[in-house]
């Protein structure tokens, strides 16, 4: 067995407790059966008909509230509450409990695998991120921020949708795989003040103090400030396991910080929203050929957005939407090459942008939804640096601008009581990388109360954005431009089964295929030993999945899913980092009524593999313990992740030695929230 996956004698037996687990949430999942189910008692959906807990209405399939089952995607929803039951830290590990979605990390960013395809290294520029319908993904490297590196802390979403499938037809680029839509709290969530603390392993420390209040005038308030403090274990590389290299001991260097801010104000349908954060991450992984256990190897981002919204209601039958936004991304890297000697390499990014969208969703004709729109963006800065900072030598000094613009238009049509037809289609124009036009058509019949059938069919592209166009520095560790690249392309096409066997018991089962063209790479020219961003293949993925969700009137909830996928490329061959089995399965019960309640995680990561060779397949166990009345307004959460302390690994991306990076055994969580 690899090193890296030894264990003692007595942590190898642990192994079989997840074969166990199983069979024991079964056993609670009937434990927890009886009652009626008539009603629900969630606390963040209190009040609720159970035929909606089931039917959610989402937003982001469609960008306007509608009900689950005529949404033209088979979206997955998770809420405040199951961030609460689950314990989840990160926008990562809410987006990998999703079906069809896992999540790699390299001990920097966490990167976003959708059905099949999981591009190790790719910033995840494939899949668009909204918070509250403002576009994320940064106008340098499109990057999707999901782990410790995303703005919001996760206390102050309300819920998160995950829509597969491609949508350009609405969103434009990089909406190429699914779009993240996080919908944040309002102030009347949080009504008064609220304070959090918590710690855990790895020396993690972490803080939060919220504000929220509604006002009689229906004006509502939120503002809230976070910071995180992790300091890391030491982390062990065999790949430089010698003396010279501190025998492969990267000391002090998987560190954590960040804090951030977010304020929004609403009030008569005009809303506002201020969010900036800052996160310094140490790099232990002496990435891009870096001189190993140097300590100043660290990256540094930060992100600000300033986002004006107004809905206005022209009369009974349509809705007018109005946004200005702007946006500021800043990024340094600071990387050590022994040239040599070993010298202080800088990477420094910065965007700025600012845009503007309009929006009508008109019901004037009888049977018609119609939604029709415009946006514009202005990238005032794409600038791209590079230096040795001692003596100073610029490598790299690259400044662009560029501007894009968007139309669509999307009619939701009633053909009959029982069959919605949805259409739609965007151009788009990028003044770097030209014009795209991309459809969608989604046909959803319900063949019964109690089940509709979707077939959706849609077409997607993601532009290659700055970093992979224009980032060109020479020397060990280097990369080069290519001005060639081509957008990517996607086709995609899903049959989806939706069934409730009773109000309370839902079950979801769709097919799919993707077919991707243009396929952009990061890879090493074999010629210089450069990186650089090639269209090089096309890619195929075919699948399915299940999930089936129970609710009990005691406030036990079961969520369970399977999906098998097969991703690859033109030759035939299997893709780096597509597992073929993805299993899920999150159990909340209720232990003392209300007053204490526990949620059990368990996730399945098929066999991948790596550039390499393989990564075996894993099973991780989480288990959170929730008590919201220890006293009036004090909440108390204890969470352990990787209950049986598993050792798994990731696929390493082309600018690691690493070719599997070994991923955190078991980590302890225990969390306070006082409100008043």
């Amino acid at each position: 067995m690899d090193e890296t996956f030894r264990r003692p004698a007595h942590r190898r037996r642990m192994a079989f407790a997840p074969r166990l687990l199983m069979p024991m949430c079964l056993v609670l999942t009937l434990s927890a059966w009886g009652g009626e189910t008539e009603t629900l008692r969630m606390a963040d959906l209190t009040g609720l008909p159970i035929e909606r807990l089931l039917d959610l209405e989402v937003y982001g399939a469609s960008r306007f509230a509608q009900k689950m089952s005529e949404a033209p995607s088979a979206v997955s929803v998770v809420t405040a509450e199951d961030i609460k039951l689950f314990g989840y830290r990160t926008l990562a590990d809410i987006l990998r409990s999703m079906r069809g979605l896992y999540v790699t990390y390299d001990r920097n960013y966490s990167y976003l695998g959708v059905r099949g395809f999981g591009r190790a290294g790719d910033y995840n520029t494939r899949v668009l991120l909204l918070v509250d319908g403002y576009r994320v993904n940064d106008n340098i490297y499109d990057q999707a921020p999901i782990g410790a590196e995303f703005g919001l802390d996760v206390d102050l979403i309300d819920r998160v949708e995950f829509v597969p499938g491609p949508g350009s037809s609405l969103y434009g680029a990089n909406a190429f795989f699914g779009v993240i839509n996080v919908v944040t709290k309002r102030g009347a969530d949080v009504h008064g003040m609220q304070v959090a603390a918590e710690a855990g392993s790895a020396y993690r420390r972490a803080g939060r103090v919220t504000y929220g209040r509604r006002g009689d005038d229906g004006a509502e308030l939120l503002l809230s400030a976070s910071g995180l403090d992790e300091d890391g274990r030491d982390r062990y590389f065999p790949e430089f396991d010698t003396p010279a290299n501190n025998d492969g001991v990267a000391r002090k260097l998987d560190y954590d910080r960040k804090h951030s801010l977010f304020a929004r104000f609403s009030r008569a349908g005009a809303t506002l929203a201020l969010a900036h954060s800052e996160r310094k991450k140490g790099v232990p992984t002496a990435s891009f050929n870096q001189v190993f256990n140097d300590p100043r190897s660290l990256t540094i981002d930060r992100q600000t957005f300033l986002d004006a919204r107004l809905d206005r209601a022209l009369d009974m039958t349509e809705q007018l939407s109005g946004r200005l936004y702007l946006g500021r991304y800043d990024f340094r890297g600071d990387y050590v090459v022994n040239y040599p000697p070993p010298t202080l390499n800088r990477d420094l990014s910065r965007g700025r942008w600012w845009g503007a969208e309009l929006k009508l969703v008109s019901t004037r004709f009888r049977g018609h939804k119609l939604v029709l729109g415009a946006e514009y963006q202005r990238d005032a800065r794409r600038d791209q640096a590079n230096f040795d900072v001692e003596p100073r030598n610029t490598l790299l000094d690259d400044r662009r601008k560029g501007r894009k613009y968007g139309l669509y238009v999307q009619d939701e049509y009633s053909v009959t009581a029982d069959l919605l037809l949805n259409l739609g289609v965007r151009h788009d124009d990028d003044s770097t990388t030209g014009s795209a036009t991309n459809p969608r058509l989604g046909l959803i019949y319900r063949l019964t109360p109690a089940t509709s059938v979707k077939a959706l069919y849609g077409t997607a592209y993601r532009s290659p954005n700055a970093y992979e166009l224009y980032y060109a520095i020479p020397g060990p560790g280097g990369s080069k431009a290519n001005p060639d690249l081509k957008p990517e392309r996607i086709r995609s096409g899903e049959l989806v089964l939706e069934h409730h066997f009773r109000p309370d018991l839902r079950l979801t089962a769709s097919l799919f295929r993707n077919k991707v063209t243009n396929l952009i790479s990061f890879t090493t020219d074999p010629n210089d030993g450069l990186f650089v961003y090639r269209n090089l293949n096309e890619a195929t993925a075919r699948g399915g999945e299940l999930e089936l969700e129970i609710l009990w009137s005691n406030g036990a909830k079961l969520r369970t899913g399977y999906s098998r996928q097969s991703a690859r490329d033109a030759a035939g061959s299997p893709l780096v980092n597509s597992p073929r089995h993805l299993a899920k399965l999150n159990l909340a019960l209720p232990l003392a009524g209300d007053s204490l309640r526990a949620g059990l995680e368990l996730q399945h990561v098929g066999r991948r593999n790596t550039r390499a060779g393989t990564t075996p397949a894993y099973t991780v166990a989480n288990v959170t313990l929730l008590s919201a009345r220890l006293a009036p307004g004090l909440e108390l959460s204890a969470s352990v992740y990787n209950l049986f302390d598993k050792a798994y690994a990731d696929p390493g991306s082309e600018e690691h030695v690493q070719d599997r990076l070994v991923q955190d055994g078991r980590a302890l969580r225990l969390k306070l929230i006082y409100s008043f």
